[in-house]
């Protein structure tokens, strides 16, 4: 069974070369920007929720705004 691309995350580029990472209709990376301009500019988003460069890392390292198999809370059962 496929995962529904509704969940998915993509990566759509306009034609003004802006890049932006969309889920569930909401701009939001977990790994890093959510939207970089051709000019450089980044923001970052989480759930559609734009943060600073430092929020952004702050929460990551805090594990919010993660899917829970890339927050540290996950734990291996054996």
């Amino acid at each position: 069974m496929s995962p529904d691309p509704k969940f998915q995350t993509k990566c759509l580029k306009s034609p003004d070369g802006t890049v932006r990472y969309i889920k569930e209709g909401k701009l939001h990376n977990p790994e890093g920007p959510a939207v970089i301009h051709p000019d450089g500019k980044e923001e970052y988003h989480l759930n559609g929720f734009q943060y600073t460069k430092d929020e952004f890392k702050k929460l990551k390292k805090e594990g919010n705004g993660l899917p829970w198999y890339k927050s540290g809370t996950a734990k291996m059962r054996h």
